[in-house]
């Protein structure tokens, strides 16, 4: 379980007023979910899609968003198997996986306007957009703002304000 106070939440305000713990995986999609409303993609659209890459432990507390209204777009969430199915992600979630596997997610997302997020210290080193990961018993982000310029993503001043880490860009 994970303190959800602080700052960060407060923001994101993922969770129910006076709620003191939550499981991790639920406090991880509720960033997820978030994040949509702190990036701008290029173009319009009606849907934002969230796409979960890799092993699967987030889509059961992604569901209860699902057709959700965020930033004036409806939520879908699904797994992808391949990467021609990343066209149709706003926002990719990379969950455990093997560094090979990892790195060949982050090519292929590379020139589209995907945010892509992973769970491990070194997505972002690896070209990862925003990597969502535990300290002292709390969920932090980093960012490299070099890959979400590249993917055609803005990222809002608060959300980089808030971030654990910001690589290749200025707060």
């Amino acid at each position: 379980m994970l303190c959800s106070g602080g700052v960060l939440l407060a923001l994101f305000n993922p969770l129910p007023a006076g709620a003191q713990t939550v499981p991790e995986p639920q406090l991880r999609a509720a960033y997820l979910v978030n994040f949509l409303k702190y990036v701008e993609w290029p173009g319009g659209g009606a849907t934002a899609t969230i796409c979960l890459y890799g092993r699967d432990s987030l889509s059961t507390h992604l569901a209860p968003y699902e057709g959700r209204n965020v930033q004036g777009r409806e939520l879908r969430v699904r797994r992808i198997f391949q990467f021609d199915q990343l066209a149709d992600c706003q926002e990719l979630y990379v969950a455990e996986t093997d560094d090979e596997r990892q790195a060949a997610v982050i090519r292929a997302a590379a020139r589209l306007p995907v945010l892509t997020v992973g769970e491990t210290a070194g997505f972002v080193q690896q070209g990862g957009a925003l990597a969502l990961l535990r300290q002292d018993n709390r969920i932090v982000f980093d960012i490299n703002m070099t890959v979400v310029t590249r993917a055609g993503l803005r990222v809002s001043p608060q959300m980089l304000r808030l971030a654990r880490d910001v690589s290749g860009g200025v707060r």
